[in-house]
């Protein structure tokens, strides 16, 4: 492992064959000196004066300050690396950081936890907007909340990217947002998770990276992720309050991560998607999957049950699915989404068999769905709600239950929906149940984690967990049109990773008539291939009963045999968007790269063009 971190004569160093961050200890207050990119020899000198983590009402000095070295082996969640975890006391306040160090990656992550008593945070001023003749005025911290990270550059010509994300995409359908501005003396104040530094007198760069919710739903949030003015960045808002803090125990914040970037559009995205990639290992044989859940006919729970299933598993593997996930309905209490009316998610545990097999539905349990789904090479797998009463406080009943599926049955993919977390404490109780279940199996599970409502995790949080259940879209109402999943897609992959992304496809032969007859773009108009195509750089999400497609619509089998052939290589690449944004009627794309090799999938959407030049991230006169 070719990370090391030392502390010598009141100097920590964290350092590694791409990244070095030196850091004045202070007594475990860190101070930031330099970041040197190892790659190109290019140190960012910092002028810092003050502690990079400091809070309002607080002594900005230490006590009790220490420091511990280990390593983390590796194992079916997470690759080898080195931690440093310093602890340090800030009155009241106990702070401690765990700094993770990879081999060969250009960032450093450090995760925040604390623990004791700290001041309600100060109320901000909204800021004077009079003219300034007092420079003074002009020199003084604007920011006063909490702070996670601070870099203080002393250039001043640089320009500061900020990358925004929204997720409930049951009502959001522009999920990125950018903000680019240049610095000035007075603070900007940005929201996103992701920011990105590039000076514009020479080449290189850095990013930070927030590890949170998307900033609409952040807890404790302050309005804006990072304040930026010349000489400063501050990265704010740990989701903590104080009133989440307890005496005894530690709480866990939200945390960061801070890289060298080389120059251009590919090097700052590389950067981000090498410390990205060592998040979560992605193992093939439990990662990948093409899976079918039928809710998206929207028949709800009305025709779940053993023979309906059975007869999925045939028609799925017809179509040449990996997955089938049986959705709400599969249990025997009864959810609020229930066809049926009059059931309900609160109080789950007052029904201790309200997570068992549906006794009319499944009357022989789930054994005979799995065990067919075992002879047809489908893998089963279930929906799932925790019980979100008192801030999931039965997070262990649900976590038994999980582990009891999984045992019982091999079941290992659960999709996770239903989540609220309105408060610290939920929070934590969702994390307690998702490493309880990882612990209990050996990490062989996977959380299908849904986005699509509520206060949940965004795109930078959990992903150790599994991938993202991303969008809901029905024809029903209709809000499904394939080029706007597409778009989605598109925009997101240059942040996240696409193989952490599931995407569906409808049966587009379903509700026509609900689309204007003059719409080339309405589903129906596209043909099923493409619509399948789409999906082929994440994780594919057959959203539909595959026993209600028509005949017409099977013929599509042998393109998802062979996609399944290659997707293993497909995801093994650094997926990243090629051609023009998504809108329906231009040339698109993605390029999954892996060294030398990999795969690019283009799109011509409705135009009369029969050729155009699709800009790649192949260097200048490669060949394909």
């Amino acid at each position: 492992m070719d990370c090391k971190i030392t502390l010598k004569n009141d100097q920590l160093t964290l350092e590694n064959s791409r990244i070095r961050r030196r850091y004045q200890w202070n007594g475990g207050s860190l101070i930031g000196l330099n970041i040197e990119d190892r790659f190109s020899g290019k140190i960012w000198d910092l002028d810092g004066e003050t502690p990079d983590c400091t809070f309002p009402d607080l002594p900005v000095e230490a006590t009790d300050g220490k420091l511990e070295i280990s390593e983390s082996p590796a194992n079916s969640i997470t690759p080898e690396h080195l931690r440093a975890k310093i602890t340090l006391r800030l009155g009241n306040l106990e702070v401690k950081r765990i700094f993770r160090l990879y081999p060969d990656c250009p960032a450093i992550a450090c995760d925040y936890y604390l623990r004791g008593s700290m001041e309600d945070e100060a109320e901000r001023e909204e800021g004077d907007l009079s003219n300034i003749e007092d420079p003074r005025k002009l020199n003084r911290t604007d920011t006063d909340d909490a702070i996670l990270e601070r870099l203080c550059l002393p250039d001043l010509h640089y320009r500061l990217t900020a990358v925004q994300f929204f997720d409930i995409t049951d009502r959001n359908n522009n999920l990125v947002h950018l903000q680019s501005i240049l610095p000035y003396r007075h603070e900007s104040r940005l929201p996103g998770n992701l920011l990105f530094i590039e000076p514009q007198l020479e080449e290189g760069g850095l990013f930070i990276l927030k590890e949170a919710p998307c900033s609409s739903v952040q807890l404790s949030y302050p309005g804006f992720d990072f304040a930026c003015r010349i000489g400063r960045i501050d990265l704010v808002g740990f989701g903590v309050s104080a009133d989440d803090l307890v005496e005894t125990e530690w709480t866990r914040a939200y945390g960061f991560v801070t890289g060298v970037t080389p120059p251009g559009e590919l090097g700052r995205l590389d950067a981000l998607r090498t410390y990205q990639e060592k998040i979560r290992r992605h193992l093939p044989e439990r990662d990948e999957m093409v899976l079918m859940n039928t809710w998206g006919d929207r028949n709800q729970d009305s025709r779940i049950g053993e023979p309906f299933a059975l007869a999925e598993l045939e028609a799925g593997s017809r179509l040449g699915v990996s997955h089938l996930q049986l959705d709400d309905g599969w249990q025997a209490g009864r959810s609020s989404n229930s066809a049926f009316g009059g059931g309900s998610l609160v109080d789950i545990w007052d029904n201790p068999d309200y997570w068992t097999p549906h006794p009319e539905r499944f009357p022989n349990g789930l054994a005979p769905v799995v065990n067919r789904g075992h002879e047809l090479g489908i893998e089963v797998c279930i929906w799932f709600n925790p019980s979100k009463d008192d801030s999931y406080s039965h997070w262990r009943d649900d976590a038994d239950r999980l582990i009891r599926l999984n045992r019982e049955h091999g079941i290992r993919t659960f999709k996770i929906d239903g989540v609220q977390v309105p408060d610290k404490r939920a929070e934590t109780n969702l994390r307690r149940m998702f490493d309880a279940v990882i612990e209990a199996t050996s990490g062989d599970v996977v959380f299908n984690l849904d986005v699509t409502a509520g206060q949940r995790y965004g795109y930078h949080y959990f992903n150790e967990y599994g991938n993202i259940f991303l969008e809901n879209r029905y024809t029903d109402w209709p809000n499904y049109y394939p080029h706007w999943s597409l778009r989605n897609l598109w925009m997101l992959s240059r942040f996240v990773p696409a193989q952490n992304l599931q995407i569906e496809f409808l049966n587009s032969w379903r509700n026509a008539e609900k689309y204007p007859d003059d719409d080339p773009l309405a589903p129906s108009r596209v043909p099923f291939d493409y619509i399948f195509a789409i999906t082929m750089m994440a994780q594919p999400l057959a959203w539909f009963e595959s026993t209600g497609l028509p005949e017409d619509a099977f013929a599509i089998a042998p393109l998802i045999r062979t996609y399944r052939d290659h997707q293993v290589r497909i995801h093994a690449g650094r997926i990243f968007p090629i051609g023009d944004e998504p809108c329906g009627t231009g040339w698109t794309g993605f390029q999954s790269i892996s060294g030398k090799n990999g795969y690019i999938l283009v799109f011509r959407e409705l135009n009369e063009q029969s050729n155009a030049n699709v800009r790649t991230f192949n260097s200048p006169g490669s060949r394909i």
